[in-house]
């Protein structure tokens, strides 16, 4: 009679383990095919004018005509790749020296009181609308450029300085966790040897953790080379490639949302536009990439 209660237990607890598990299992196939099926709608359209034979690929990457409405249409997209890289890169470089400063100040100056008070402020600036940093950055960034370095304001360097703000959280939160994370005999060690908390940092603790927040900095690469509207806000969207930091320009996200809704679905114009949506989708596996390789050097 004891063993009956036993066995109804094992039986319900298998029956709860297999549920779970067609559930997971469920789940995760879902995951997949969503993936998929975006990734193939995305390619499929992306690629239509040039399986049609309408727009050559090296016309679409190198060319720096785009005027899809002329009497002879051109797609030139290299204006908008050269934008979405340039604004990318000068924002990381903004944005890494001081989210890795502060990432530094948290857990290695003044850990206490230096954590409660950037804590607070970074989890403030991950949560703020990207529609409030581009309003912001219309708002005081261009006017400053506007009077303080040659051109209206509106450009490139509007477009990084915004940028930089919005993705400080990402890479300051990642190179915060890789030095948290940091054995604490090896900064010891250091100690031991003589070495003073600076020459700790710089000789034992960035280049051991240095994998780490590289990590970071291409997380906040990665979003800033998708953002689109707080850039659209300030870049100034001109179809040219910019000769100066100053200069209007425009990214791939900023044109795809501008003329997304203003082209009919299947013309050629609009192929192009997915075809601006398939570099991003490319950059952004890229982006993955790196950050896997980077984690699997991320070894300490």
């Amino acid at each position: 009679m004891r063993g009956q209660p036993t066995n109804k237990r094992l039986e319900k607890h298998h029956i709860e383990n297999l549920i779970g598990r067609i559930y997971m299992s469920f789940c995760v196939l879902l995951l997949i095919i969503i993936i998929i099926s975006m990734v193939y709608f995305v390619a499929s359209k992306g690629v239509a004018n040039f399986v049609n034979g309408e727009v050559k690929i090296s016309e679409f990457l190198f060319g720096t005509k785009w005027s899809p409405e002329a009497d002879t249409p051109s797609y030139g997209a290299f204006p908008f790749i050269s934008g979405s890289f340039l604004v990318t890169l000068l924002a990381a470089l903004i944005a890494s020296p001081l989210s890795i400063c502060a990432a530094l100040f948290m857990t290695e100056i003044v850990p206490g009181w230096g954590k409660k008070l950037l804590q607070p402020v970074i989890e403030l600036l991950s949560g703020i609308p990207s529609v409030v940093y581009g309003f912001v950055g219309l708002s005081v960034i261009v006017p400053f450029l506007r009077d303080t370095l040659p051109g209206q304001g509106i450009g490139v360097a509007a477009g990084a300085l915004v940028l930089s703000v919005m993705i400080l959280p990402t890479i300051t939160s990642v190179a915060a966790d890789a030095l948290a994370s940091l054995p604490q005999n090896l900064k010891e060690s250091s100690f031991a040897l003589g070495a003073t908390r600076w020459q700790t940092i710089s000789r034992v603790i960035l280049p051991t953790t240095f994998p780490a927040i590289m990590t970071g900095v291409v997380l906040g690469m990665a979003r800033a080379f998708g953002e689109a509207l707080a850039v659209q806000m300030v870049i100034g969207n001109a179809p040219f490639v910019p000769h100066s930091l100053f200069e209007s320009a425009s990214t791939l996200t900023s044109v795809i949302t501008l003329g997304m809704g203003n082209t009919t679905m299947g013309s050629p114009q609009n192929n192009a536009l997915w075809s601006m949506a398939l570099v991003l989708m490319l950059m952004t596996f890229i982006f993955v990439l790196l950050v896997r390789m980077l984690e699997r050097r991320n070894k300490i």
